[in-house]
């Protein structure tokens, strides 16, 4: 390997160190466990749902519609259309209750409006864990998708374009049949 070479690779391998110390979520970077309640108080972290693709919508409570066109056509993609194997995906959202004034019943309300609506478990971030962890903005919504393997494979934050829906949703399916 010449000298150039071996210190691109070395600065990867280093930089890759540095972004799983500093806990922040990247792309291509193994996904920190977590446990949040669901509104019944059970406890929830990842090996809920173990061998699959999972689509975390984390969500500031004032921000709760933003992307629901987003999530309406990866649900299409999943029960009309059948084009994401459900037996390999699972979506679901986490709440940074942290993030917003409105009282704890009233997020419930919502969380429990969107989980009939999406067919989905929510559940409850009242520390802005995630948000502090993973390195997302605050007062926002973040998706993020995470393979079988529990790496990142893709970080949206904002309203996503629905002229992205379809790109999204072929990621979906390419990481289910992986």
């Amino acid at each position: 390997m010449k000298k150039p070479t071996l210190v691109i690779f070395l600065a990867c391998i280093f930089s890759g160190f540095l972004a799983a110390q500093s806990g922040k979520l990247e792309v291509g970077v193994k996904v920190p466990e977590w446990t949040f309640p669901d509104a019944g108080g059970k406890n929830f972290t990842m090996n809920e749902w173990p061998g699959k693709v999972l689509q975390i919508n984390y969500v500031d409570p004032d921000e709760s519609d933003l992307n629901d066109s987003f999530n309406d056509a990866i649900n299409k993609a999943v029960d009309i259309d059948k084009r994401i194997d459900r037996e390999n995906f699972q979506g679901f959202g986490i709440v940074d209750t942290k993030s917003t004034w409105k009282p704890k019943g009233l997020i419930r309300m919502i969380a429990g409006n969107k989980a009939k609506k999406y067919n989905t478990t929510i559940l409850f971030d009242y520390d802005a864990t995630l948000q502090k962890l993973w390195g997302l903005p605050k007062d926002s919504y973040s998706v993020v998708l995470i393979d079988k393997n529990r790496i990142c494979r893709a970080i949206y934050t904002g309203r996503i374009p629905e002229s992205e829906n379809e790109k999204i949703i072929q990621l979906i399916i390419a990481l289910t049949r992986e």
